[in-house]
This record gives C-alpha cells, structure tokens and sequence, in this order.
C-alpha cells in the first residue's frame, strides 16, 4: 500500500471538475485507489463517492493505492492537487 497526503489548494475544493479529472485519473490504474479525509473514505474511482468527501480549499486528503501499479496511482493523483486542477 502507498499513501501521500495532499493539501486541496484550489480555492474552489473538491467540486464536480476536480473529482471528475480524480476518476478520469483512478480509473486509468489496476489498482484499488482511495481518498481519506477526516476519517471518511471514498473511492477515487466513483464521482459520487470522491464528492461525498466534501473537501474544501485547505483540507488535507489522503491519497491511498493498493495494487501492482499503486505508486504511480498515487503520484498521479498528487499531481492533481498540486497543479490545483488546472484551475488557477
């Protein structure tokens, strides 16, 4: 299993076009891939899950991959978050 916590910088959090583009990413790997917040876990593989999380501008998230290709899983949906969704 690999995990990084990712900060939400986008002033806007986690909304449709953010958990969009995290599904778009997930789905690309084999491997099972969640994301934490507050203790609340949701399937970054499932739009409706990833928006449940309700993450706004200054959560924290943690990115969580189980699987053969879980490492680039996980860097790819950092990558994401640090690149605020192509948002700003």
């Amino acid at each position: 299993m690999t995990e990084q916590i990712a900060k939400v910088i986008n002033s806007l959090g986690i909304h449709a076009r953010p958990a969009s583009l995290i599904v778009q990413t997930a789905i690309k790997y084999k491997s099972s891939v969640q994301l934490i917040k507050d203790g609340a876990s949701a399937d970054a593989k499932s739009i409706m899950s990833v928006m449940m999380l309700a993450a706004a501008e200054g959560s924290n998230v943690t990115v969580r991959a189980a699987g053969e290709d879980e490492v680039e899983a996980v860097e790819a949906i950092i990558k994401l978050f640090e690149l605020k969704f192509n948002e700003e």
